[in-house]
């Protein structure tokens, strides 16, 4: 059963209330943010004790003009021309942050796979597979979930693909 602090049991993120409705099996780790930390995805593992090969980073791409989330590992990078081709795309390129921002209602650095305002085509690293359980934003900065791989592929309908390195 999910362990849910005071602020999930009224309302939570979007990330938590779908995993809530989804009936998925769920653990928040909260922390606090330091913004002067130059990486969103470091600082998360290291204020966690997770390894950084579970906790992934959610990254928002243009795939030939469609905004597609990628779900990679902080310890490494996103590949983009793989990502392209788990996607059966030619061409990938960082989308704008302002327009991920807008697409998935999250802030950067809190940008979850999860409870996103329109929905994307993602995809998540084929690595993440290796693990019972792996980390990624809940909806905001100092906010992480963990849950088995499987449900995050099939609450996000992602494709599992080796797209970082």
């Amino acid at each position: 059963m999910a362990k849910k602090s005071k602020k999930q049991q009224s309302g939570g993120t979007p990330a938590t209330v779908a995993l809530t409705a989804a009936g998925v099996t769920y653990t928040i780790h909260a922390y606090d943010h330091d913004p002067s930390h130059p990486s969103y995805g470091e600082e998360a593992a290291e204020a966690t004790g997770v390894s950084p090969d579970r906790v992934f980073k959610t990254l928002v791409a243009d795939v030939d003009g469609t905004l597609t989330v990628a779900v990679v590992p902080v310890a490494g990078q996103l590949d983009l021309k793989a990502l392209a081709a788990a996607v059966g795309g030619k061409r990938a390129a960082m989308a704008d942050p302002a327009l991920a921002e807008r697409t998935t209602g999250y802030v950067r650095g809190g940008i979850s796979p999860l409870g996103q305002r329109k929905k994307l085509p993602t995809v998540l690293d084929a690595s993440a597979a290796a693990h019972a359980t792996i980390c990624v934003s809940a909806g905001r900065r100092g906010l992480e979930v963990e849950l088995a791989p499987e449900d995050l592929q099939k609450l996000t309908e992602a494709v599992l693909a080796p797209i970082g390195r």
